[in-house]
């Protein structure tokens, strides 16, 4: 199991819950997982969200591992330019 702390428009749009446990090996995993677990997450995941594992963040790496007691952080995109 890995514990992700939402963020953002994503504990908003979770109801304000700010974490979550999700079985998950890889990004694409915990993403499904979220999904599943949070269907009102939906929109927000569909947006684009960004992964950090143990404080690098990830964007669009589906199957970038998640190890063991790994400190996970969802985050929204910003967007601009």
């Amino acid at each position: 199991m890995v514990q992700v702390t939402l963020s953002g428009t994503i504990q908003q749009a979770a109801g304000g819950i700010s974490t979550l446990e999700i079985e998950a090996k890889n990004i694409r995993q915990l993403l499904g997982g979220l999904e599943k677990q949070c269907p009102e997450l939906k929109p927000e995941l569909e947006k684009g969200i960004a992964v950090a594992i143990n404080g690098t963040i990830y964007r669009d790496d589906w199957f970038q591992p998640i190890p063991e007691d790994s400190e996970v952080f969802l985050i929204p995109r910003l967007a601009g330019g």
